[in-house]
């Protein structure tokens, strides 16, 4: 309703209808206008209550981070726009003393993010942003000469484009990659910006001037996933010059971005979907100066429907890998400033703006939605960690993952890709820390029960393993304490005086899984060319060396122990398929998943090649090649013949059906042939590691909390070494250095294995690692290890000859632990 205050001027009160915030804006104002305390963008009619342009997906959104409801409650607004313009600053290398802002150095806005006590709404007029309190120092207002310049009018030709649905009249815009190169090359040799500077202006003012310019055909609607129908090669060298023009163009671009932001509308069209893949690639926005408006456009972006989204996706995933890469580091150093800000002073509370990071982290789910059906990948995988986020209360967010009810609210752990490994790691190691204290309490408190002594012993799981039945007594003895897996694992071998403090579980393992492994036990196959481990289908009684070995891995992920097994990617696919165990249902099926050609290439790499050229072959398929849909497999030295579908041995491969052959011999030989013996494997890893932090993992990172980082380097070694009897300018010292630096990579894992008990390194590098060198007597002697606690014993030698004839024979000679 319409009032009239003492000045004279009227105004009327209207309510956003997301946070409920009352303001004050003038009657004979324009109606476009922002909420100062969330964010969001609204019309006013002028016929009731404001009607939202955002207003189904920001309740939604709401919903999911309630917490920013009760966070915005708590008072105060965002700064607006205009006072953010307004408090604009210098470029990074210092404004032009003589007015004249044109200078080809690369500069980047600046702004104070003050907030402003005032209530009332400033309305924004035909590109301009007026203001009551406006700064003396930059004037918003232009002059009718500046605003003829700047006006799109000004850079429009008489002739438009007729969008086939009639809805969009589109001006046309001829330039291209070449005008545009000899505009910029031009206004740098006559110091001259007008052109370039209306081009800016004009071009990021709405969300039809970025078609107009960067479309294809303006006329065609380029409905298909498969094409976004831009000249991306334009957009590149358009934002590529942005950042070294002057400071003038750098504001008007951004005052034209919020124009266009303004202007959002629901329901989005496809045009508005390219404005907003073009907008991300602003490098504008890698300045914290300008978070504010990268933070709306993510909340746009992030607040689009299923449908919009599916097309940005398949659109982000057309794009080259540089700018993409551009776009995930933008916005983790979005993310990370906006946590860990360096000056909070220049951002806005964050009580006030909850929003961003959730936003932020939305948009990183599309990329990463898209690099994730790139083949190959855009990226690999990793550049979407944020190391950043390893300082947070991880727990915290893990708990709030796992308690929606009790603890509802955003969660990095909703986003496991932008989570490291390192802080995997660290959540499923607390995880399995808890459960260990959970079932040792549990132990003790039925020994309390029973009114038996208690003793520490109960508090482990402890394994009495005899060398010369190593097998058969690590399978009685874990079938015995099914129960206790959860527990630390303690390793006693029989009749020898070690004491674990570590390097006798190492070595039970590696011992255990040698022999596991070796072909002549007959359980896994192993193909020289891939250099891996598969499953053999031969048929078994009964399938509980699987389970163990499935055990295995799972003891060495919960005690945090890396083991050397060469089993190939999709063995770690397979084995999150699925991730959690299905509940009280052991008929499920497990550890089955869709695979191709490309993955029987890392068991298989010769049958693979082979299944390939089958389906490239030009000739006649039935007659050349002979085949059925049939395969044959060798067990225990007799040949025996499987049907891949019913009646397959009188059905032959055509050109027609090749390529559902293919499938089916895939799907046999890494699903179906060996299920049995993977479904014991399956269940054995998950019965130790049965956490739905599993569900954050993805297979390759799986694999390396298993087997632990492959890449070795000695001089990071030699870094984290501490000498005990030694220094580092020693001549034994440095002679040892130049040997084990001198040595194949082959031979440093030997020398690994022999004094940590695993030729692999944490997942965190050599920095996590803690190796020491300690000095004894006796030239004589043979270097000696304590795999417990990454020490190596090395007495004085007198020549470098001396030295490495020794250290060879002691590594060539590692197996057995003993404790002096």
């Amino acid at each position: 309703m319409a009032t009239t205050q003492n000045n004279g001027e009227q105004i009327r009160l209207i309510e956003c209808p997301i946070c409920d915030h009352k303001a004050k804006q003038q009657v004979n104002s324009p109606p476009r206008t922002i909420c100062p305390k969330c964010g969001n963008f609204y019309v006013d009619s002028g016929e009731g209550p404001p009607q939202p342009r955002r207003l189904v997906r920001e309740r939604q959104e709401r919903k999911n981070i309630p917490e920013n409801e009760e966070r915005n409650k708590q008072g105060g607004r965002l700064q607006t726009i205009s006072n953010f313009f307004q408090n604009l600053g210098s470029n990074k290398k210092g404004k032009n003393k003589t007015d004249k802002p044109y200078n080809s150095a690369r500069s980047q806005p600046s702004s104070s993010m003050s907030e402003d006590s005032s209530s009332e709404l400033p309305p924004i007029t035909n590109g301009q942003m007026i203001n009551q309190k406006r700064s003396p120092n930059f004037q918003l207002s232009l002059t009718s000469k500046s605003r003829e310049s700047l006006s799109p009018r000004s850079l429009r030709s008489d002739k438009a484009t007729l969008s086939p649905q009639n809805r969009h009249i589109y001006p046309v815009r001829t330039k291209n990659i070449d005008q545009f190169l000899d505009d910029i090359k031009n206004a740098k040799e006559k110091d001259n910006w007008k052109i370039v500077q209306d081009f800016y202006s004009t071009t990021f003012d709405s969300f039809m001037e970025i078609n107009a310019v960067f479309k294809r055909d303006p006329g065609k609607e380029y409905k298909s996933t498969e094409d976004p129908g831009l000249k991306m090669d334009f957009v590149q060298i358009v934002f590529d010059n942005l950042l070294d023009t002057p400071q003038e163009i750098q504001k008007a671009t951004l005052k034209a971005t919020i124009n266009s932001l303004l202007k959002d509308k629901r329901p989005h069209t496809k045009d508005d979907l390219r404005a907003y893949l073009v907008l991300m690639q602003n490098p504008q926005f890698e300045s914290a100066s300008t978070y504010v408006i990268f933070a709306h456009m993510l909340r746009q972006i992030a607040a689009l429907n299923d449908h919009d989204h599916h097309f940005l996706v398949h659109w982000i995933r057309r794009l080259k890998s540089v700018p993409v890469r551009k776009l995930i580091k933008r916005l983790h150093s979005f993310i990370s400033i906006r946590l860990f800000p360096p000056r909070p002073q220049d951002l806005p509370p964050m009580q006030k703006c909850s929003w961003w990071v959730p936003s932020a982290t939305k948009v990183m789910a599309l990329i990463n939605a898209a690099n994730n059906l790139s083949s190959p990948p855009l990226v690999p995988f990793y550049e979407f960690y944020n190391p950043t986020l390893d300082h947070l209360d991880l727990m915290a967010e893990y708990y709030t993952w796992q308690n929606p009810s009790s603890c509802a609210g955003f969660s990095f752990c909703q986003y496991p890709f932008i989570l490291s490994i390192t802080a995997k790691r660290t959540i499923l190691q607390r995880d399995s820390e808890q459960q260990m204290i959970i079932m040792a309490r549990r132990s003790l408190v039925a020994k309390v029960q029973r009114r038996q002594l208690p003793d520490v012993g109960m508090l482990f799981l402890n394994l009495n393993i005899r060398r010369a039945y190593l097998v058969s007594d690590s399978l009685n003895e874990i079938a015995e304490k099914q129960h206790d897996l959860k527990k630390k694992l303690k390793v006693t071998f029989v009749g020898e005086p070690g004491l674990d403090m570590g390097g006798l579980t190492k070595e039970w393992f590696l011992l255990l899984l040698r022999q596991i492994f070796h072909s002549d036990y007959g359980m896994f196959t192993y193909d020289k060319k891939a250099g891996v481990h598969w499953f053999s289908s031969a048929q078994c009684e009964t399938y509980q060396e699987f389970n163990l070995v499935g055990v295995l891995m799972g003891l060495a992920v919960y005690n945090s122990i890396i083991l050397d097994i060469r089993f190939p990617a999709c063995c770690y696919k397979k084995l999150l398929s699925p991730a959690v165990v299905p509940y009280n249902n052991p008929r499920a099926v497990v550890g089955v998943t869709p695979l191709t050609v490309n993955d029987l290439k890392t068991v298989q790499p010769e049958v693979a090649s082979g299944l390939k050229d089958l389906l490239l072959y030009d000739g006649d398929v039935e007659d050349d090649f002979g085949l059925t849909f049939q395969v044959s497999q060798s067990e225990f030295g007799s040949v025996k013949t499987v049907e891949l579908k019913p009646g397959g041995v009188d059905i032959y491969v055509t050109k027609a059906n090749r390529e559902e052959y293919v499938q089916l011999y895939v799907d046999w030989v890494l699903n179906r042939s060996i299920y049995p013996q993977f479904q014991a494997f399956y269940h054995g890893f998950h019965s130790v590691c049965a956490s739905n932090a599993l569900i954050m993992l993805r297979p390759q990172e799986v694999e390396m909390l298993v087997c632990g980082n492959p890449n070795l380097d000695m001089k990071e070694l030699k870094k984290v070494t501490v000498y005990d009897g030694y220094s580092s300018n020693d001549p034994a010292i440095k002679n040892f250095w130049d040997i084990l630096f001198s040595f194949p990579l082959d031979l440093q894992k030997k020398f690994l294995l022999f004094t940590t008990g695993s030729d692999r390194i944490p997942i965190g590098g050599m920095s996590e690692m803690q190796f020491k060198i300690s000095r004894v007597s006796g030239s004589d002697l043979l270097p000696m290890a304590h795999t417990c606690f990454n020490q190596l014993v090395l007495p004085g030698y007198k020549s470098k000859k001396s030295l490495r004839q020794k250290l060879l024979t002691a590594i060539e000679n590692a197996e057995g632990f003993g404790l002096e």
